[in-house]
């Protein structure tokens, strides 16, 4: 079985990165979406298992993007995937409904951490 993620992220540098090592785990298959309002189409009209979302965006953040989809009954696990400290966008993050909040930091082991997040949140 796949897991189906939706990667969204404005910086296609990163989308290439973060999708390539999400890619290689065991089952996992990723769309990526530079756009978040296109994003949000996507993940209201497809059938994804889960998003994983950049906080910081142009015209739609991370916490709004998973309220747009909560507010459309998709209820799917969403993760900020995010350079900013957890503390600073926990409490927030759960008022709009996130699932899991993971740090982006150096090193690849953090892939690991948000493919983890993941399967435990599906």
């Amino acid at each position: 079985m796949s897991i189906e993620v939706l990667l969204v992220d404005e910086d296609v540098d990163v989308l290439d990165i973060v999708g390539t090592f999400l890619g290689q785990e065991d089952g996992f298959e990723i769309t990526t979406e530079a756009d978040p309002e296109t994003a949000l189409d996507l993940a209201t009209d497809g059938d994804f298992d889960a998003v994983v979302s950049d906080y910081k965006m142009p015209r739609l953040d991370g916490m709004e993007l998973c309220a747009a989809l909560r507010d459309n009954d998709i209820d799917i696990p969403f993760l900020l995937f995010t350079a900013r400290e957890h503390d600073d966008v926990a409490d927030a993050a759960a008022e709009h409904g996130v699932t899991s909040v993971v740090q982006k930091g150096t090193g690849t082991e953090q892939y690991s951490v948000l493919a983890d997040r993941i399967r435990d949140a599906i």
